[in-house]
């Protein structure tokens, strides 16, 4: 061949590094830029320096649990064996006889007390929320301070709600209606019956007890504390502290009633929880996601946590007017906690006014509002009614919080906090100060 002819015909040959090895598959990899269907669809994201609230989705899941998701979405599993395999995973891992994921907290609230009143007797399982001529039991007993609106998850088996307040209380009124007897961790201090005391009374009665934890770790201790100390029932939010999915939640506690619980649980059809299900990819998410949350660095997490809420207090803690204090919660969403509060003669802001400007101004943060009750937060911050909103008009204080932050936002959040108070009333003088 002459030599043009001969170079031509190696241009038509492929590279020698290109050239797949003997029975290797040739992989194409894309290089097309993956698609932002929030900014597609102009829906606003943000810095979260307000918390694990449900309304502002709640957590941002770890790279572990997302890659879970995405690459168990791809098999076909039947799933109960997902929940017999996790659940067994996760009762070791949290010191309970069994566990299930359940759609959230609320969720694991209505099957766990499913389970309770049914047992395995599908005929009951099929008659709730109709407890009326069964034979099943119908009341919930708690005490008058723990009976907050996600109570609402009991009643939707049939049963009701009776306040107590006392020891003697409790003890007037139990009856054979009696299915129950629950606490929420987070008021237990609010109560006059403690912990222990309530698991006395269960076991005296022979009723089950039940405890809401739905936000209480951090610590992580909290995942097997209350299954150590007795209780029948633990409910627990996956997609908090945990960062699993936010749809996801933890039921743990006796093997008979969490084997009742999923017999009124998806994938069976006939069930007052039909409504409740959760996917395979999530219940492996969310296994993956506990895993990782008890294998971590907690020490090393909190740290940092009072590292970025000392930064965000030191951009503004100097300014005139301005007062700073960081608490750690007693009970619930227990992390570094900064409230900033100010002089409203010399900074002309409210704590909703400054919350507007962070929440529209660029890049968005969302932080805590005032004295805002934890439930206006669950149902959006601007479904507040109105003799509530006259309340919180003159409310001159925001909180932040630094556990959902990522990292190098702490840093936005001390700068922009900085630029709204000195625009709301604080001047520097010609030689830079205040």
């Amino acid at each position: 061949m002459k030599r043009r002819k001969v170079i031509q015909s190696l241009t038509t040959l492929p590279l020698i590094g290109s050239l797949p090895v003997s029975g290797e598959r040739v992989e194409h990899v894309s290089r097309k830029k993956k698609r932002d269907v929030i900014a597609e669809l102009g829906i606003r994201s943000f810095i979260n320096a307000a918390g694990t609230l449900t309304y502002m989705s709640g957590c941002i899941m770890h790279d572990e649990v997302v890659e879970t998701i995405e690459n168990t979405s791809r098999h076909f599993c039947m799933i109960d064996e997902v929940q017999d395999k996790v659940g067994e995973k996760i009762a070791k891992l949290v010191h309970s006889e069994a566990a299930m994921v359940t759609c959230g907290a609320f969720s694991a609230m209505t099957l766990g007390l499913a389970g309770v009143l049914t047992g395995l007797d599908v005929r009951k399982v099929e008659q709730l929320p109709h407890l009326e001529g069964t034979g099943m039991k119908s009341e919930v007993i708690c005490q008058k301070s723990h009976n907050e609106r996600y109570n609402h998850a009991f009643l939707n088996t049939g049963c009701t709600v009776v306040e107590v307040e006392t020891i003697e209380d409790v003890e007037k009124a139990i009856s054979e209606k009696t299915a129950l007897l629950h606490f929420l961790n987070i008021t237990a201090n609010a109560g006059q019956i403690k912990h222990e005391e309530w698991l006395a009374l269960g076991k005296k009665h022979n009723i089950p007890t039940s405890i809401d934890i739905a936000a209480d770790v951090p610590p992580v201790s909290n995942l097997w504390k209350f299954n150590d100390m007795g209780f029948d029932l633990v409910f627990i939010s996956g997609g908090k502290a945990m960062r699993g999915p936010q749809s996801a939640g933890i039921l743990m506690g006796r093997k008979d009633i969490v084997a009742a619980a999923r017999l009124n649980a998806p994938p069976r059809g006939f069930t007052v929880a039909r409504g409740h299900k959760v996917n395979k990819e999530e219940i492996l998410g969310m296994y993956v996601a506990l895993e990782k949350f008890i294998s971590g660095d907690h020490d090393r997490e909190w740290k940092d946590w009072e590292a970025q809420i000392a930064r965000i207090e030191n951009a503004v803690k100097d300014l005139p007017g301005i007062t700073t204090k960081v608490t750690i919660p007693e009970l619930g969403n227990i992390t570094p906690t900064l409230t900033i509060s100010w002089d409203d003669s010399i900074v002309k802001l409210t704590g909703r006014g400054l919350r507007d400007k962070l929440r529209f101004g660029s890049p968005s943060i969302e932080a805590g509002f005032s004295g805002l009750p934890l439930y206006y937060y669950q149902a959006g911050s601007d479904s507040i009614d109105p003799a509530t909103e006259d309340s919180l008009k003159g409310a001159n204080l925001i909180r932040i919080t630094a556990w959902m932050l990522q990292p190098g936002e702490d840093k936005v959040v001390a700068r922009r906090l900085r630029e709204e108070l000195m625009a709301a009333g604080l001047r520097p003088t010609t030689d830079g100060r205040l």
